[in-house]
């Protein structure tokens, strides 16, 4: 970049916790393009370095000799004081294994006497309902043949018995990924955060001191940036930034990430910057040039782009208007050099076929285009800049960081991390990846829109795609207009199949709670459901329950949607989810018990001819209006 002097240090990052089987790609990215620009970057995911250091030989003294101090343990932590010696001498076993270096220990852990099992393995033995006398419960997640698989839940499950034990003993804060969430999420105040930052040092917090301050040891970095993509990691972030302010009290720190671009908008906390020197905003490549430009004292203070900082003891914005964004076609290939890929845990936590890609292997993170082509649901925060500035490049240079990716990673696996893939460019990909006969596998979420036929849907399939998801949300096509959607039930049903007909995973995103929606949408939406798993359109699905933000067209709009909002308390820091009053008055949380009752059944092939009412114990619903074989006709005519 013209003015920016060569050889700039700069730290990426990543902080717990986000996810453990594979980096968050934000420090891939960053690195990758700031060394473009002839910047020496570098990033280490402090994430899994706190994992590993908890579970090391130290971190295991610690945690025992802590639960001995406890006066009243509960179940997970008896366990631990009672079977110490044992866990002590598997738990490096459990991560090679998890780390896919030790992978025959699948026949040990599958014997069930190799591992000390605690409360988290009470599950494992009851199986599902109707099977209960089904002589291996683990049968129907797993199979017959699926010893990895089988070995990797139960050691999963032994890690979050150790885990619980941590909890109880070191610090009550930890998990392995809502990490001290409550103190961030729309957290309108700064001060339960400013409290527990100001408490003494937890165990927890001291190994992850310990490791950011070996990171800038190890580096020696002129700035540090701290990628925060959610609520779960706010916590880690400042502590991160307190041991090192406290050691190296002149070293420029910038805070930025998924969580800050969504709730510190409006920031006006002064305290966040006993911490931080910045808080940026939105796309990091243009921010950090101006940045970095500025440290080295080539840009004045008020010529930055999309900062906070402060002034004279006030939060100060700095727009940077009129600076053009870099091209999503110059922004580079993400590069992973400096993270150790081999010591990341392929967890398999939960058995939902979709989520566990999630936690399970390692994925190279790649986004097809930046934002999202379609920008127009209701509940999306859609004016903000990941989402609402949509750029896309062309298939070559997107296969070209591909082969980049696999020559420096070895690994084949990706995942595309847009909001929705747009299938224009997933058809170009796709015809250049057969065209170069890249042999890679790939997932991804799309929107189930009438553009994926049958014919893309095969050749995506032929390209390495081997899971895909998409927004049913609530499955009404009455809601689907109000959220502008711009699908149908109907059209959802033939895209899905086309997947599936081709060997595609295929998840449903879905909603319930949103306005205006009442007891006989929701039973409707259900009865729909139960029939596109019926006739093999979706393989996997989750509910999740609407939430109001302030950046969506409901949190702007809410009178065309039939709520009224709820007042946020004042506040100067966090803002994001805003309740809201429906008129209707239905009982979602209670409907919400049967729904997610259902689809764990659905799943697994159990209820799939029951009239949906009977799923909904707690609650007295109607007879779903949808007619039987609704689908199966939908599908004949199309």
């Amino acid at each position: 970049m013209p003015g920016m002097t060569p050889g700039f240090r700069v730290l990426s990052l990543i902080p717990p916790m986000t996810q453990l089987n594979t980096p968050y790609p934000a420090t891939a990215y960053l690195t990758g393009f700031l060394r473009r620009q002839g910047v020496d970057a570098s990033q280490a995911d402090l994430a899994l370095g706190l994992v590993l250091r908890l579970f090391s030989t130290e971190g295991l003294t610690a945690l025992r000799e802590a639960a001995a101090r406890v006066p009243n343990p509960g179940p997970a932590l008896q366990f631990h004081l009672v079977e110490a010696d044992r866990i002590a001498q598997v738990t490096p076993r459990v991560l090679a294994f998890l780390q896919g270096r030790d992978p025959t220990l699948a026949h040990r852990i599958n014997g069930r006497a190799y591992l000390p099992e605690g409360p988290r393995f009470a599950p494992v033995d009851v199986g599902i309902p109707g099977q209960e006398d089904e002589p291996d419960p683990l049968s129907w997640a797993f199979g017959t043949l699926g010893a990895q698989d089988r070995a990797r839940h139960l050691a999963t499950l032994f890690l979050n018995d150790l885990a619980d034990a941590v909890r109880e003993a070191l610090d009550p804060r930890f998990e392995f990924v809502r990490y001290a969430e409550s103190l961030a999420m729309s957290q309108p105040s700064f001060e339960p955060l400013a409290q527990a930052l100001a408490a003494p040092a937890t165990v927890v917090d001291q190994m992850l001191e310990q490791l950011a301050l070996a990171a800038v040891a190890d580096k020696d970095p002129q700035l540090v940036l701290i990628s925060c993509p959610f609520p779960g990691s706010v916590y880690g972030a400042f502590r991160m930034a307190q041991a090192l302010k406290r050691a190296h009290p002149k070293l420029p720190i910038a805070l930025g990430g998924g969580y800050v671009n969504t709730e510190l908008r409006e920031l006006a906390e002064p305290r966040v910057f006993d911490f931080f020197d910045f808080v940026t905003l939105d796309a990091g490549e243009r921010v950090l040039l101006a940045l970095i430009e500025h440290l080295q004292g080539k840009r004045s203070k008020s010529r930055l782009v999309r900062s906070f900082l402060r002034e004279e003891g006030a939060v100060r914005y700095i727009a940077g208007l009129g600076e053009a964004e870099v091209p999503f076609d110059e922004v580079g290939t993400p590069t992973w050099e400096g993270l150790p890929l081999n010591q990341y845990l392929s967890l398999l936590d939960m058995l939902n076929p979709m989520h566990r890609l999630w936690s399970d292997g390692r994925w190279n993170k790649l986004t097809v285009a930046l934002g999202c082509y379609w920008k127009k649901c209701s509940f999306c925060d859609v004016g903000l800049d990941y989402i609402g500035r949509y750029e896309a490049t062309t298939a070559e240079v997107l296969a070209d960081r591909i082969e980049a990716i696999v020559a420096e990673t070895g690994q084949t696996g990706f995942h595309f991390v847009d909001e929705a893939a747009p299938p224009k460019v997933l058809k170009a990909l796709a015809d250049e990846i057969v065209r170069r006969r890249l042999s890679i596998s790939w997932w991804g979420n799309v929107r189930f829109e009438k553009t994926f036929t049958p014919a893309l849907a095969e050749r995506l399939a032929e390209s390495g795609c081997i899971a895909i998801s998409g927004g049913l949300e609530v499955a009404s096509d009455r809601l689907l207009k109000l959220m502008n959607k711009g699908v149908s039930v109907e059209q959802v049903a033939r895209v899905t199949k086309a997947f599936a007909d081709q060997g595609v995973l295929v998840h449903a995103y879905l909603m319930y709670g949103f306005p205006t929606q009442t007891a006989q949408d929701t039973v409707d939406a259900l009865e729909y459901v139960r029939q596109l798993f019926e006739e093999g359109c979706i393989h996997s699905g989750f509910f999740h329950r609407f939430a109001c933000t302030v950046h969506s067209p409901v949190g702007q709009n809410p009178e065309q949607f039939g709520v009224q909002l709820i007042p946020l308390p004042a506040g100067n820091f966090s803002k994001n989810d805003i309740g809201f009053i429906d008129p209707t008055g239905t009982d979602h949380d209670r409907l919400g018990l049967g729904l997610k009752r259902a689809l764990y059944n659905f799943m697994h092939g159990v209820g799939l001819d029951w009239d949906t009412r009977r799923w909904f114990e707690e609650i007295r619903v109607p007879k779903p209006t949808v007619k039987r074989g609704a689908i199966a006709r939908a599908l004949q005519q199309g």
